[in-house]
């Protein structure tokens, strides 16, 4: 079976979705399928064809003003060219999945949204309105709707009158074996908080760097890349707590658990979310976290594990929150009682839909 997963952008870019189809796609190489993934660089600065871990990777130059839509016309033609058994397409609030559903022939057409209902800036979020009419067809071109979360899920059935029997519910999987291995490194004296995620506004590191004046026992690591980074970094020097922050980017995924490992509370305060990965590898390494509510990320929230904090987000609501939740000793959680499945688990799925099961 030749598989094409069309997507904006693919590691070594970061983020839900890139995360998603890359664990998807090795291991759907492993189980003998022929994988190419079909994705845009709009830096122009990574290469147009590779081979990564036996996944055929195939890059086409877009615009992307702000990070953005990802404009890639050359996505439908080249699907046009080649044939495949299943076209599989990635984010509704990206072009490439539009392009994808056009090219759609006789193959079979999967189609995971990641659907937030919201765009990532005001502008954007204007857009949404005039785009859902071309959005839509996204929706019925699929063969079969593949949503990550019951928020998403009814979100979509929602905003787009889909029948329930034409959605599958298979939420984002996990290493579970490689956190079952992972130590705490807690340090004794400062106490870490962790942010992993895209640097863009409506993610809310700036409420924790906002805090951090207030809290001079705490640190905050930062790993991710974005263009609101510079903002971030602005704020930080304003409030003279840039000496409080770690910035990371392009790091491996050894150091990344051991980032995890080192966390006394992890924090996501996106304004919305059709899932939230970090969040689901943060409480399975132990990690007490806080969430913005509101969106996806209200599936994690158990009052004790996972706290929610209600928007609009303020510095004294959020310190409360971190002084109620940083004494929480998580280092031996049962991994087994987390409502998290193996990625395998998600592949295994995956192909059941793909080979046509309801």
């Amino acid at each position: 079976m030749r598989i094409a997963q069309v997507c904006p952008r693919y590691y070594p870019d970061i983020g839900g979705v890139e995360t998603h189809v890359k664990e998807i796609s090795e291991r759907l190489v492993k189980r003998g399928f022929e994988v190419e993934v079909i994705c845009t660089d709009p830096a122009g600065q990574l290469p147009k064809h590779e081979k990564i871990n036996g996944v055929t990777v195939t890059r086409f130059k877009s615009f992307a003003p702000g990070d953005a839509y990802y404009f890639a016309p050359q996505i439908y033609f080249y699907l046009r060219k080649y044939n495949y058994n299943i076209i599989h397409a990635h984010s509704y609030h990206a072009l490439p999945a539009l392009f994808a559903a056009l090219a759609k022939n006789r193959c079979r057409f999967i189609f995971t949204p990641h659907y937030h209902r919201e765009g990532h800036t005001l502008f954007r979020n204007l857009l949404h309105k005039p785009y859902k009419i071309i959005g839509s067809k996204i929706f019925e071109k699929a063969d079969k709707v593949i949503c990550v979360s019951e928020y998403e899920k009814q979100n979509i059935i929602s905003d787009f009158s889909v029948p329930v029997g034409k959605i599958k519910k298979i939420p984002n999987g996990l290493h579970l074996g490689e956190f079952a291995k992972i130590k705490s490194k807690k340090h004794s004296r400062e106490k870490i908080l962790l942010y992993v995620g895209r640097l863009e506004e409506y993610k809310g590191v700036q409420h924790i760097i906002k805090a951090l004046p207030h809290m001079q026992d705490f640190k905050l690591k930062v790993i991710g890349k974005g263009h609101y980074e510079y903002n971030l970094r602005k704020l930080a020097e304003e409030l003279t707590v840039s000496k409080h922050i770690n910035w990371y980017k392009n790091i491996t995924r050894e150091e990344m658990l051991q980032h995890y490992a080192s966390a006394d509370v992890f924090l996501m305060l996106s304004t919305h979310e059709a899932y939230g990965i970090t969040v689901a590898e943060a409480l399975t390494a132990g990690v007490p976290c806080i969430v913005a509510t509101g969106s996806a990320l209200d599936e994690f929230v158990d009052g004790k594990r996972c706290i929610g904090i209600d928007n609009p987000i303020t510095t004294d609501k959020l310190i409360k929150v971190i002084q109620q939740i940083k004494n929480i000793n998580q280092d031996n959680a049962d991994i087994k009682n987390l409502p998290f499945q193996d990625w395998n688990d998600v592949t295994d799925k995956l192909i059941e839909v793909y080979r046509g099961a309801p």
